[in-house]
């Protein structure tokens, strides 16, 4: 490691540290804001200080049990600011890409350092409107949900669902999910189904648009996993560090799914699009092979939530189902079952964002939060509670991360519209330099 890799280990394994997450643990229960360690290379102080086990177990700034000697002791020898400063100067010799890049990078755990310290009664509050912009790149604003709602609308009445009787739109959302839902208890064998034929259809409209040396990477290693009463949906956990004979890695993950999930089959379709191939697990994937390859420098190896690096990835992801079927619209995908799917799990990701603005950007109770993600995005019960609560009410997640799934999502399907296949999906995919949902227009320029 040079002193530049140096400073992007401290740093982040040290601000995911503070919020309690545990880059190494194999499972999204114990991970936070670090979302991979794949390189090969010794763990930084940040992750092995003698307080750091104590701020795993306690779950970070906003858990419980935090000793605060023991968390004086970690910012007092660790000296993160001083790690994030070092992020901004050694990147001034790098090359405009990359330096933008952990310009942004720099920004965004600055931003969540404050958090901490705000949480901790050590720091002023962090405007809400910085922490959107320091993850998403730009203003909070509310969610447009009305074109896509009408939408979903007439395409259930045109499937024999009726939105006029009942309990209307909602009501027939309900009974379209009733009528395709997905038995959590057979996710493994209904996700490798689902995973196989997402991973044909990229070798198809994907691979051929990306570097010949990207082929041989398995796009989907990935085993799902269903667990209990989680506070997410889901966690897709990139691991990277298996090796074969030959060091090579074998590029594996997992996907653990909140068993008490409600979801019909075509939106199982777009999470496993979202997640696994060609979203998440191939674009982790992608990137570790261009590591090893010395195409991408290591902060491509310790990629970070909250930053505006993840709100690209959850616009890749978002738009997956739409690469893999080497279309633009969602009006283009082959059935009516499929675009409602699409489009209620986008829905579902506007409700994260209008849930983060209603609860930062207006104060609004929970519980008129709750209802209004019902109403006027056609999320399940179990969605609404959690988005409006545990998501939408953490002082970190629901004001960094919330609104990074609308904003991606629209960045990269505008992307998609302006520029053809073989030149916006290799600059997507880091073929072009690791980039984030700002830098990616520089990729596009070069």
């Amino acid at each position: 490691m040079n002193q530049l890799d140096h400073f992007v280990a401290e740093a982040v394994l040290g601000v995911d540290t503070l919020w309690g997450g545990d880059v190494m643990c194999a499972s999204g229960t114990g991970r936070f804001i670090a979302d991979s360690w794949f390189s090969d290379e010794p763990l930084p102080r940040a992750y092995t200080h003698k307080a750091a086990h104590h701020l795993r177990q306690a779950g970070g700034v906003s858990g419980k049990g935090l000793d605060p000697d023991i968390i004086d002791s970690y910012l007092g020898d660790l000296n993160l600011p001083a790690a994030i400063a070092g992020i901004r100067a050694e990147s001034l010799s790098t090359d405009p890409l990359r330096r933008a890049y952990l310009a942004g990078l720099a920004d965004s755990l600055q931003v969540m350092l404050e958090l901490a310290l705000e949480v901790l009664g050590k720091g002023d509050p962090v405007p809400y409107e910085r922490a959107v912009e320091a993850s998403t790149g730009k203003p909070p604003e509310l969610s447009r949900p009305v074109s896509k709602r009408d939408r979903v609308a007439e395409l259930l009445e045109h499937g024999g669902y009726s939105i006029s009787t009942g309990d209307g739109l909602l009501g027939a959302v309900d009974a379209w999910r009733r009528d395709r839902v997905v038995p959590m208890a057979s996710v493994r064998g209904v996700g490798a189904a689902a995973i196989a034929l997402f991973d044909l259809l990229s070798a198809r409209n994907l691979q051929p648009h990306l570097p010949h040396e990207l082929a041989a990477v398995p796009r989907a290693n990935i085993e799902f996993l269903p667990i209990k009463d989680a506070w997410f949906s889901g966690s897709m956990n990139y691991l990277g560090r298996a090796r074969n004979p030959d060091r090579s890695p074998q590029y594996e993950a997992t996907y653990e799914i909140n068993a008490s999930l409600q979801m019909s089959y075509p939106e199982f379709e777009q999470l496993v699009s979202h997640e696994v191939v060609p979203g998440h697990v191939t674009t982790f994937a992608y990137l570790q092979n261009l590591y090893v390859r010395g195409k991408a420098g290591f902060e491509a190896t310790v990629l970070t939530m909250n930053t505006r690096a993840a709100t690209l990835f959850e616009g890749i992801a978002n738009n997956a189902i739409l690469i893999a079927h080497g279309v633009t619209e969602i009006d283009q995908l082959p059935d009516d079952d499929l675009q409602i799917g699409v489009l209620l799990a986008l829905l579902q990701d506007d409700a994260k964002n209008q849930s983060s603005y209603l609860t930062w950007g207006e104060n609004r109770e929970q519980s008129e939060i709750k209802t209004t993600l019902r109403r006027d995005f056609l999320v399940t019960e179990e969605r609404a509670d959690k988005l409006s609560g545990a998501w939408g009410r953490h002082p970190l997640m629901g004001r960094m991360y919330l609104s990074a799934y609308r904003a991606g999502t629209e960045k990269v399907a505008d992307l998609r519209r302006a520029h053809p296949p073989q030149s916006v999906l290799p600059a997507l995919f880091g073929c072009k330099g690791l980039v984030d949902i700002v830098t990616i227009d520089l990729a596009l320029q070069s």
